[in-house]
């Protein structure tokens, strides 16, 4: 699985211009379910994100996890990052799973993140989404897991 984590102070995700998902301090999480991804690849993603120290201690260092800090996640599909542009202008994305795959690791990487004490909102799989958010730092990192 891959994901883009960004630091947030707030972040919210609309559809058909309702709210739908919102959090303040936290991650939001753009998550991309990969060919070849499963359950185990979720909880690695989810874990490791959890434990990541990109918050502030008491001395300013990034020293405490997004636990340690009780932030939130938005949690948003996003199957753009599979997107190979090694080649022409044009965007390839047949290493994004399929979408039926990529919904259900899509909903088991919200219950792995749930399941580690991380209060959760999410954007809606499939739908156009409008992502809205106060980058903190900024801080944004790519992670892949591969299994």
């Amino acid at each position: 699985m891959r994901a883009l984590i960004q630091r947030v102070t707030d972040a919210a995700v609309r559809v058909d211009g309702d709210v739908i998902g919102e959090i303040g301090k936290g991650l939001l999480i753009l998550v991309c379910a990969m060919e070849g991804d499963d359950a185990a690849t979720s909880k690695t993603l989810a874990t490791k994100i959890s434990k990541l120290r990109i918050f502030a201690d008491d001395g300013g260092k990034m020293n405490k996890s997004l636990v340690d800090v009780g932030g939130a996640a938005l949690i948003v599909s996003q199957f753009t990052l599979a997107a190979d542009t090694s080649r022409g202008n044009r965007p390839g994305f047949s290493t994004a799973a399929k979408p039926d795959v990529g919904r259900t690791l899509y909903a088991q990487f919200v219950n792995d993140v749930s399941d580690l004490g991380i209060q959760t909102a999410t954007g809606s799989f499939g739908a156009d989404m409008a992502v809205s958010l106060t980058n903190d730092g900024p801080v944004t990192i790519w992670i892949d897991v591969l299994d």
